[in-house]
């Protein structure tokens, strides 16, 4: 009899996702849980919905921080 492992879906400070088994060790020091739980199948299809930008957030927030144009058009 197999026994299919529970996974859950983690996301870290710059909003990338990844799968930690349920029940596994701790999650590493900017990791948390974001409440997904299912099979290793349902946690990649979870991420696949919900994870639509894959540019890491600090790239993301300093790309809205830079100005609009150069200052070149006039």
């Amino acid at each position: 009899m197999t026994t299919e492992r529970i996974h859950m879906v983690v996301v870290n400070d710059e909003e990338q996702y990844s799968l930690w088994e349920d029940g596994g060790p701790a999650l590493p020091a900017g990791w948390s849980a974001t409440g997904f739980r299912g099979s290793h199948e349902e946690c990649l299809a979870h991420i696949e919905e919900v994870w639509t930008d894959m540019t890491p957030r600090s790239l993301r927030d300093r790309a809205t921080d830079q100005p609009v144009g150069n200052g070149a058009d006039g």
